[in-house]
This record gives C-alpha cells, structure tokens and sequence, in this order.
C-alpha cells in the first residue's frame, strides 16, 4: 500500500498541473467577454474614426496678410449653415498643436462649446491663448494643445479645424473632433 501512494505521488508531480473547475470558468469568461467587447468596439471604431477626423472639400478662408496676432476672424467651416457651421481662425503668436504657417502659430476651431453649444467665437482671451469661459457653464479651451480642456463642465476638446497654407492662402481642409450639435460632423 505504501509502495502504491509513493508511485502515485510521483506520477502526480511528473504530469503537468492542470486548472481547477473555477479557473476554467475564470479563463472562459474572460475569454467570451473580450471577443464580444472587441467585437463592439470593432464595429463602432469607423464611426469613432469619422467623428475624430471628418474630411471635407478645402475651403479657402483667409490670407496671411489679413491675420494680426490675437485677432480671431470669424467664419463658417464645413458649410455655410449658421448655426453648426461657426468656427474662428487666430494667429496666437507662440506654436501650437496642429499650427500651421512659419511659426506654427495659426489655428481654427469651432466655435461652439462641446458641453451645450455655448458660442465662444468672442471669448478668445490673448494673454492665456485660450478660449472660453463658456458662456453657459465656463469651460475654457486651450488653443495651443488641440483645443483640449482645462477648466468647466466640457469632456471633449473643442473640435479643431484642420488647415493647410499655399502659398499666403489659408485652407480649411477638414475636422478633427465632432461639432456640436450630432451624431457626426455635418455634411457639406
């Protein structure tokens, strides 16, 4: 009988040890709920795309000659629709995230706030580069870092134009983030 346990306790700890009934279970679970999220997420990351990055026809918005240092100018980007369409362009005067021009200084956003739609085209505050507060809750946007926010009730930075320089033209070319107001960017 002796001789029998010692055989066993050897075959036991010659063979691979295996996983217990909680541990399957454990694994499997993990296992059928990673395919599912990637499967979710999978399908949903086009439209994540499109909201982050929506390209449309270039828009010829102003010329070099017409900016002056901490002077927004107002216009309407990706159409003319009034009222999801307003957007500001500003020379800030020290680089900035997606900048364009000799300096890296010139930038757009639009110019509603991604809280509740608060217009914040006006509220551009030079000695900070920031734009905001809101009018409605006081968020404010940093206009050097992609529009990203550093104060209010705002979780989304405010969407930033995409501009290109030809020549001492100045294009809008697209959207990196989602305009107030949908489910997506608006079209053209």
């Amino acid at each position: 009988m002796k001789e029998e346990l010692m055989q066993k306790k050897q075959v036991e700890t010659a063979l691979p040890s295996c996983i217990n009934r909680r541990q399957f279970l454990f694994y499997g679970a993990s296992a059928v709920s990673t395919l599912a999220l990637s499967s979710i997420f999978g399908a949903t990351s086009a439209l994540a795309s499109e909201a982050l990055f929506a390209k449309y026809p270039r828009k010829k918005i102003a010329k070099l000659a017409d900016l002056k240092q901490d002077v927004p100018i107002e216009f309407l980007y990706p159409n003319n629709d009034a009222t999801y369409a307003q957007c500001f362009l500003v020379k800030l005067g020290e680089k900035a995230g997606g900048g364009v021009g000799a300096d890296k200084d010139i930038v757009a956003f639009s110019s509603l706030c991604t809280h509740m739609g608060g217009l914040l085209g006006r509220s551009y505050k030079p000695e900070h580069k920031v734009a905001g507060p809101c009018p409605s809750h006081l968020t404010t946007f940093d206009l050097t870092r992609h529009g990203m926010v550093i104060a209010g009730h705002a979780v989304e930075s405010l969407p930033q134009i995409v501009l290109e320089m030809q020549g001492a033209d100045i294009y809008a070319t697209g959207v990196s983030g989602l305009i107030f107001g949908g489910a997506k960017n608006p079209g053209v």
